[in-house]
């Protein structure tokens, strides 16, 4: 795979570079995804964590392995 890049578009008309694919990895788990880059800042999004099957713990602000699904991540087609 190569690497992709480009120039992503802000709602405010702001440009930000787009690079990809990045591989991520959390725990057990790992997704390919695309990143804008916005300074030195991380910020995960939703189809990567659902990807992973990661869950947020409000309470404890922070992530984890789906408990219910420890060894593979499952993920629901509609």
């Amino acid at each position: 795979m190569g690497l992709i890049r480009g120039t992503v578009t802000l709602a405010d008309n702001g440009a930000v570079p787009y690079v990809g694919p990045i591989k991520v990895r959390f725990g057990n788990r790992r997704c390919f995804t695309g990143g804008m880059v916005l300074g030195n800042a991380v910020l995960l999004g939703a189809i990567p964590m659902q990807d992973m099957d990661l869950v947020v713990r409000h309470q404890l602000q922070s992530i984890e392995v789906n408990p219910e699904s420890p060894n593979i991540p499952l993920s629901v087609a509609k």
